[in-house]
């Protein structure tokens, strides 16, 4: 999933490998979204 860094929808995009647009807006700068809790691991 993406983020359209102008107007803020969400977008999926399965291949990457045309022009990367907003399919809402047309703006060409989209930022990857990270999962909202953080992966914790346990160190030795």
């Amino acid at each position: 999933m993406y983020e359209c860094l102008n107007c803020g929808k969400e977008v999926e995009i399965e291949q990457v490998r045309e022009r990367v647009r907003c399919p809402y807006c047309g703006y060409r700068i989209l930022r990857k979204t990270r999962p909202e809790s953080p992966v914790t691991v346990e160190a030795r």
